[in-house]
């Protein structure tokens, strides 16, 4: 019902590329451009400068931004009111993950979440902690699950419970007979992690540090985007690597990897993150709810 070329200026705006609000936006480059000059012709005046592969608002665009945010946001809250008073929760809903639990443990609350409320419209976002928070600084998507603190004091930061990090390496290495490892033992070996922005990454570094040691005291020879990857590498003998243990139980039930506990344990926090000043539709404020009731149900098994 918003005009959808605005709702593609702001993108446009916010992000100052046609490559990356196209496929925020699920559509093509060509029809970006169509949208902004459509815009720029109801106005006669241009809203970009386009120079050296750089695009920048003019002064008239940033005008025109100014007031196309607040005409989208008073659209969400009518929408909103509307679908609350007579009771609907449908309408789009963009969510992140970092890449632990976009892959292990995200796919069983939205599937809960989407038989409970089919009407809404679940995208979601994959990229490591770094990622999600920038989505969601610059109002990307809606709701961010990260792993490991939030810097940015901006953001609204509800902890859901916490994942326990361990060590994972081939059955037949020297660690795999320990009951618990130290960070002193794991030096000893090649390490395979994750690249620089993972949250595992930076919550093992700072694990490190706190016990006395340099991260660059690990001997990492490999670095992977992907945790399968990384297992991969570890169940063929080429090192050992720290990572969650929810990303581990297939592998360890077929005897394709040991892990040890961390002496001492290593905890770190599964986040849900949102902007505080955020307007929240109904799909947003229930899928809080239903994170929230499924973390509790996690902490309770536990």
């Amino acid at each position: 019902m918003a005009d959808r070329r605005l709702q593609v200026f702001t993108t446009v705006a916010r992000l100052l590329s046609f490559t990356k609000a196209a496929e925020t936006l699920h559509m093509t480059q060509p029809a970006v451009t169509f949208q902004i000059r459509q815009l720029e012709e109801y106005f006669n005046a241009r809203l970009f400068d386009r120079t050296h592969n750089r695009i920048t608002l003019t002064e008239t665009g940033e005008l025109v931004q100014t007031y196309a945010d607040q005409i989208i946001e008073k659209y969400k809250e009518m929408d909103n009111a509307v679908r609350t008073l007579t009771g609907e929760v449908q309408g789009p809903l963009v969510i992140g993950a970092s890449t632990t639990i976009g892959d292990y443990v995200i796919p069983e609350i939205l599937g809960e979440y989407q038989r409970s409320f089919p009407d809404v419209t679940i995208r979601l976002n994959i990229s490591n902690t770094q990622g999600i928070i920038y989505m969601v600084e610059n109002n990307e998507i809606d709701i961010g699950i990260v792993e490991g603190p939030v810097g940015n004091k901006n953001l609204t930061t509800e902890v859901c419970w916490y994942d326990e990090l361990v060590l994972a390496c081939a059955p037949d290495h020297p660690l795999a007979k320990k009951s618990k490892v130290k960070v002193g033992d794991i030096i000893e070996f090649p390490f395979i992690g994750r690249e620089e922005g993972s949250g595992t990454r930076g919550v093992f570094t700072h694990y490190i540090e706190s016990h006395g040691n340099s991260a660059d005291s690990l001997n990492r020879i490999l670095e992977f985007t992907s945790p399968e990857s990384i297992k991969a590498a570890v169940g063929a003998g080429l090192g050992v690597t720290v990572q969650s243990i929810a990303t581990l139980q297939k592998e360890v039930q077929l005897g394709l990897l040991a892990t040890i506990p961390l002496d001492p344990p290593l905890n770190r926090p599964f986040s849900l993150v949102y902007q505080r000043q955020k307007f929240r539709v109904q799909a947003m404020e229930e899928f809080l709810q239903f994170a929230q009731t499924h973390c509790e149900k996690r902490k309770k098994k536990k």
